[in-house]
């Protein structure tokens, strides 16, 4: 029997003060069974610095299809204004996504996110619209310590920092752009 995923639900409330982009979104993510609670929350964090009033943000399904980012904004043509990658992608599926989309984001993370940046920068280097952002590992480890299945997220983004609270305590990450 194939395993299922499991159901979060998030009530986030974002105060970006580098955006000036305040507002609050319920959003239901479905934690794939391979998927840590890192990866899940790094998502989530990535949604919170993306989010905007028109709701169109939204997660995909992500681990289970290999033609869709883990979130996107589409515009009502179905066309895609943002595609956003969380983790290390190969540099084929950057190029890919780069000529699928106006945008393309990459929120890397874990021991080995700076290594991965070193080797795929160049490869990438024509890809003008790809923006790459590093997360400290042991900032993203405790992020995934606030994970749970019902949770309520007040992020405040200023200066390149995001704060996180909920019942499950606190952590805060610098996102750390790279540039070509």
């Amino acid at each position: 029997m194939a395993l299922r995923a499991t159901v979060y639900k998030a009530e986030l409330h974002v105060a970006d003060n580098d955006r000036g982009y305040y507002g609050s979104h319920s959003v239901t993510v479905a934690r794939h069974p391979s998927e840590t609670d890192e990866r899940l929350m790094v998502r989530l964090l990535a949604y919170a610095l993306y989010a905007d009033a028109d709701e169109r943000l939204a997660f995909t399904r992500g681990l289970s299809e290999t033609d869709e980012p883990d979130l996107w904004r589409q515009d009502l043509t179905g066309a895609v204004e943002l595609w956003i990658e969380t983790g290390l992608p190969d540099e084929r599926r950057l190029l890919k996504a780069s000529g699928r989309a106006e945008q393309v984001v990459v929120f890397a993370y874990g021991r080995n996110a700076e290594l991965w940046w070193k080797g795929v920068q160049n490869k990438v280097s024509r890809a003008r619209n790809l923006k790459v952002f590093l997360l400290p590992a042991e900032q993203t480890q405790a992020l995934a310590q606030l994970a749970q299945r019902n949770m309520t997220l007040n992020m405040n983004v200023q200066d390149g920092t995001v704060w996180v609270s909920g019942d499950a305590g606190e952590a805060s990450v610098e996102v750390i752009a790279r540039e070509d």
